[in-house]
């Protein structure tokens, strides 16, 4: 494995991940997510010659980190666009795809992109910040009963409704913008020190933690761009192709989970004249998760689930 001084994103498991791809030398390989390029340096440090990798990322920041190989393409567009891609690049088979998904160590410490609610900042949440509403727009755009759902479904927040609640009756006075004008609307008791701020409560981190995620996710379409992305991937590989994907929360895992299992993001289960599952991928690794010293190193990596399938 090589070393990478890596500033712009941590890679989470990225030997376990990488290994999990079986590299064929010569083979043909995604990195549905290239962010800092930590992955995708592994996997260049494994292939031959001949061997080629396309990464992705919609995100113009992670430009800055693109590599210098003849055998790297990088495709600046979401994921979930991987089969209309690869057919530009005249791609018809792949022989591995690896995805780090949820948002990176740089989306979060990065002060302007308001991912974070340590920082005073405009509520955006675009991984590509040239299209698409914001955050902001939701937050005062979205109906009372369309914002619970969004915390609810996307948040699993209990107290969706209240929530909601709260923030249609504060912007009715003025719109919510900032990462602070949304504490202020919620009524969350937070202290400030060096130009962050600290919610003293912890319950109110965890429902916090869980708003911004049911926000970003609304925000970007997470859940249909994953959709669609295993549905490419799923098209795409040949016999024998890894995938490996790294989740971070339970609605993305459980789709990961269920393409790997029953070959679809709902988990239907088709078997065959003798009972047996009927699916196109068979589990390698069903769930590997750091070690002590990576948490420790990496405190985004606590709640990562890496899972690893081959097409068969």
């Amino acid at each position: 494995m090589i070393n990478i001084v890596e500033t712009y994103h941590v890679p989470v498991l990225l030997k376990e991940s990488v290994d999990g791809l079986a590299i064929q030398p010569d083979g043909i390989y995604v990195d549905a997510t290239f962010g800092g390029g930590g992955h995708s340096r592994e996997i260049l440090s494994r292939l031959g010659k001949k061997g080629r990798l396309y990464s992705f990322d919609q995100d113009a920041d992670a430009e800055k980190n693109i590599i210098a190989d003849d055998r790297f393409v990088f495709v600046r567009s979401n994921f979930r666009y991987v089969t209309q891609w690869m057919r530009y690049y005249q791609i018809e088979r792949i022989d591995g795809l690896l995805a780090d998904l949820g948002v990176s160590s740089h989306h979060f410490d990065d002060e302007t992109r308001g991912f974070s609610f340590r920082f005073d900042a405009p509520l955006d949440m675009r991984m590509n910040k040239r299209a698409g509403q914001t955050a902001a727009d939701i937050i005062n755009d979205y109906t009372e009963e369309q914002l619970a759902d969004v915390l609810y479904l996307y948040g699993e927040l209990k107290n969706a409704r209240h929530l909601a609640k709260c923030i249609v009756s504060a912007r009715n006075q003025q719109n919510i913008v900032t990462t602070r004008d949304l504490m202020t609307a919620l009524k969350i008791p937070s202290t400030t020190e060096n130009g962050q701020w600290s919610v003293a409560s912890g319950q109110w981190k965890k429902d916090l933690a869980r708003l911004y995620q049911a926000l970003r996710i609304e925000v970007n379409h997470e859940m249909d761009a994953l959709r669609d992305m295993l549905r490419g991937a799923t098209t795409l590989l040949g016999e024998g192709g890894r995938l490996s994907i790294i989740t971070y929360h339970s609605l993305e895992d459980r789709i990961v989970k269920n393409v790997m299992k029953a070959g679809n993001a709902e988990g239907r289960i088709a078997q065959d004249f003798y009972g047996r599952i009927s699916s196109p991928y068979r589990m390698v690794v069903k769930m590997v998760t750091p070690d002590a010293d990576e948490q420790e190193r990496n405190p985004r990596s606590r709640s990562a689930k890496l899972r690893i399938a081959e097409k068969i």
